[in-house]
């Protein structure tokens, strides 16, 4: 595992969420719009997104399989993704720490994901799957 992606986790971890500051539509867009971020879970790779104007986005698991989506705030104050793919709303609650965002999903069951990085570059997405 990479040392940076280790001591994030750590970081994320070692820090309680009282002492973050939980991000508002406005200061979700305001931080992640333009960006490629690249998210980790449990010192892991998890995924990319692509952040654009009209709060448009783009996802991948990493697999350059890519799909496209919105996000918008919900009536409980939650950032919430509907893509293409129908599943439906995907809401997170977003905290800004010391070391980048930190992503804890609706359902506060499942490990938090945390930005690894910032893309340079921007997204790779394979073309459509061509059967033979």
């Amino acid at each position: 595992m990479p040392f940076r992606a280790l001591a994030l986790a750590f970081a994320i971890f070692a820090t309680p969420l009282a002492a973050l500051d939980e991000l508002s539509a406005e200061e979700f867009d305001a931080y992640t719009r333009g960006k490629t971020l690249y998210f980790g879970q449990n010192g892991q790779p998890y995924g990319v997104e692509e952040y654009r104007d009209n709060r448009e986005v783009t996802w991948s698991f990493l697999d350059g399989r890519c799909i496209e989506g919105v996000w918008y705030e919900d009536s409980r104050g939650m950032i919430c993704f509907e893509y293409e793919d129908e599943i439906g709303p995907q809401c997170w609650r977003f905290y800004r720490g010391p070391e980048g965002l930190l992503a804890i999903f609706e359902d506060e069951s499942s490990v938090p994901l945390y930005e690894a990085e910032e893309g340079e570059e921007p997204m790779q997405c394979l073309g459509p799957e061509v059967g033979a």
